[in-house]
């Protein structure tokens, strides 16, 4: 929404954060080799050439840590601590990324304390600069330089939801002026403290009478005609126009508007995971699959020789799952039943004291080691590490038909962990809570909440009361 002026201060935030990134590695370096100011250098001091042509990872570094972390996201009316601990966030990632990146690198040497008088600086800097920024905007709106008189078309739940989001946006300078009905009793009414001011056969007498600059059409689907007549009496206006697509209801995940060769195209429903994303989502999947199959190793070959000399039977189990766009595949597991448990039951979930658990099938279903055969679908590009858990397809065909919004699981790529499990919705408890935590998850998805997920798996994952 309102993308040009999002780019503008998007512009804005890099320029400055540029200079302060700048600013700050070129002033530790002075405050090092230059000063008295704390311990003395231990070895000659570099030319500074090195440390300029370093500038130019440094700033990748940062601009890179600031898109995971959100930086130049929106606020929504958030209070400004959530930004500054968003800034330390940042200059902490980036920090920690150049000090592993130098471990490596014995071109040059970089000394320690310039990292932490960097890290100081550009951490105090930041803050300064973002706060500076935030004041100065302020400042100017309130002296009504730059501010955009808006009208907005529609009284509805559409119209009453864009006035919402321009007021969480006050950083862009637009002033609702009012809201424009097609019922003549509603007008003089308000709706959520702005006033309607005039029916929709009055566009053009409104838009003079209170000078607008910027109108935004909000009706719903049904209002074809009131549409029809808003858009031909425009004709001979100047205001920009803004059509909202009455669609917000069946928007999805990444929802948001594409462009097909000049033909504006309306996404209700996209994983996160595209392009470079998907590389990365992936590249960290064989890393960590891969150090934790190492690392599990004897356990799983303990286990696969306790398994196979307690009960008749194959050491692992195959069930096929629902995956990534409904694709099927095998997931494997540590058999923990008996052979053949379902052939007089037929697919069900295990319940409490379920007597088709072999003895040592109860420890391992109940501290989730069953699971990490699942290692290998990981490694094997099956599913990853983190998501959706998946389900199995006769549960999924009854699920859909009964949970709305069910399928937009499948968007992503199913998990051995994620948010809903390690935030205790897994086994037998709220469909629809697992839903909600695994939508939240596609929705937010970064690099960084894998990795909190798979601590908080470590932390409380494994042993759950509802795990049968």
């Amino acid at each position: 929404m309102l993308k040009k002026h999002g780019q503008l201060f998007l512009t804005i935030a890099i320029f400055f954060d540029s200079i302060v990134i700048s600013f700050s590695w070129l002033a530790a370096f002075y405050i090092h080799f230059k000063t008295s100011f704390g311990p003395p250098p231990r070895h000659t001091i570099p030319d500074i050439d090195i440390y300029l042509l370093a500038l130019i990872p440094v700033w990748i570094v940062f601009m890179s840590s600031i898109r995971v972390c959100g930086l130049y996201q929106p606020q929504r009316g958030k209070p400004l601590s959530g930004k500054f601990f968003k800034i330390i966030k940042v200059t902490t990632i980036s920090v920690l990324t150049l000090a592993a990146v130098t471990f490596f690198y014995r071109e040059g040497d970089f000394s320690r304390f310039v990292a932490v008088y960097f890290f100081c600086l550009v951490t105090i800097l930041m803050v300064v600069s973002h706060l500076l920024i935030h004041m100065v905007l302020k400042k100017i709106r309130s002296l009504g330089f730059n501010v955009r008189h808006t009208l907005i078309a529609g009284t509805g739940d559409l119209a009453q939801f864009v006035a919402k989001k321009i007021s969480l946006h006050s950083e862009y300078g637009f002033n609702i002026v009012g809201f424009l009905t097609s019922h003549l009793e509603r007008v003089n009414s308000e709706l959520g403290g702005v006033r309607v001011i005039g029916t929709l056969n009055e566009i053009s007498a409104v838009i003079h009478k209170y000078g607008i600059d910027q109108l935004f059409i909000a009706l719903p689907l049904n209002a074809h005609d009131e549409m029809e007549a808003v858009l031909d009496s425009l004709g001979e206006e100047t205001v920009d126009i803004k059509v909202v697509p009455d669609l917000v209801k069946f928007m999805n995940l990444l929802s948001g508007v594409e462009d097909l060769d000049g033909l504006p195209i309306v996404n209700l429903a996209e994983s996160p995971l595209h392009g470079w994303n998907n590389v990365v989502k992936r590249f960290s999947d064989i890393i960590f699959s891969s150090i934790f199959i190492i690392v599990s190793s004897p356990l799983l070959i303990l286990l696969a020789i306790i398994i196979k000399f307690e009960s008749a039977g194959s050491i692992l189990y195959r069930q096929k799952r629902v995956g990534l766009d409904g694709n099927i595949f095998e997931m494997l597991k540590f058999r923990s039943m008996q052979v053949d448990a379902e052939d007089e039951t037929g697919p069900i979930w295990a319940s409490k004291g379920d007597d088709r658990r072999t003895r040592l099938g109860t420890f391992l279903r109940k501290t989730s080691i069953d699971e990490l055969p699942q290692l290998f679908n990981v490694l094997m590009g099956d599913m990853s590490l983190v998501g959706p858990r998946p389900e199995r397809q006769v549960f999924v065909e009854e699920f859909k038909k009964s949970i709305p919004k069910y399928m937009l699981r499948l968007k992503m790529k199913a998990g051995l962990t994620g948010w809903a499990q390690v935030n205790g919705w897994r086994g037998n408890t709220s469909l629809d809570k697992r839903i909600e935590f695994d939508l939240y998850y596609i929705k937010h998805w970064s690099l960084l909440l894998d990795l909190k997920i798979i601590f908080m798996t470590f932390w409380k994952g494994f042993v759950n009361p509802h795990a049968y």
